[in-house]
């Protein structure tokens, strides 16, 4: 087999996996929509499929059932509000408390800004399966370490039972104001958490 033809197959298997890799994104990103709009349970595989513009056959291609695409939607939403918040911090400087707020403050606005992600992060996701549950004990324990590395001391480990605490009284906080329709301003809310993110300082 001569280098041409070698190269040539290399670039089209490449060239396969790249459209592959670009419709199983594609579903993520119209399962965060679909689901967040209308529930997971109350969502299809060709209704995610149908606002993806793909086929059902190309659902196959990537999922085995729509528990995998779940957690890939899920995981991938949680991913982007960490790493919101991880810059927001980034971007105030050093103070731990002025870090606490630019977070919260963050979380909140992509809640209020992202009401389907914030439905398919926040409502209805528990209890779906068991891999779902584990996905979400995973984003759990990955916003944990963010807020280590972003307001911990120098070799500082915080408690780990009081940082579980705090991140579920700020997620029933936001799931309060968002039922309610976000009708209390941003900076009060965020306020109104840092009472508890402040407790991890002391």
């Amino acid at each position: 087999m001569n280098t041409a033809t070698t190269a040539k197959r290399r670039y089209r298997g490449s060239a396969v996996e790249e459209r592959r890799a670009q419709r199983r994104q594609q579903l993520i990103d119209a399962a965060i929509e679909v689901y967040g709009s209308n529930g997971y349970r109350h969502s299809g595989v060709k209704q995610v499929c149908d606002a993806a513009g793909l086929t059902q056959r190309y659902f196959y291609e990537s999922f085995g059932h729509s528990d995998e695409l779940l957690i890939a939607a899920y995981e991938q939403a949680a991913r982007s509000v960490r790493e919101s918040n991880m810059a927001a911090a980034e971007a105030v400087g050093s103070d731990r408390v002025v870090r606490s707020r630019a977070m919260l403050f963050d979380y909140f606005q992509k809640m209020k800004d992202e009401p389907n992600l914030a439905r398919l992060l926040l409502t209805d996701i528990r209890g779906i399966s068991p891999q779902v549950d584990r996905a979400i004990d995973d984003a759990l324990r990955a916003s944990s370490d963010d807020m280590t590395r972003a307001l911990a001391k120098p070799g500082q480990q915080f408690d780990e039972m009081l940082q579980a605490g705090i991140l579920g009284g700020v997620i029933h906080i936001a799931l309060h104001w968002m039922a309610r329709g976000c009708d209390v301003p941003l900076e009060q809310v965020t306020e109104t958490a840092l009472k508890l993110g402040v407790a991890l300082l002391d």
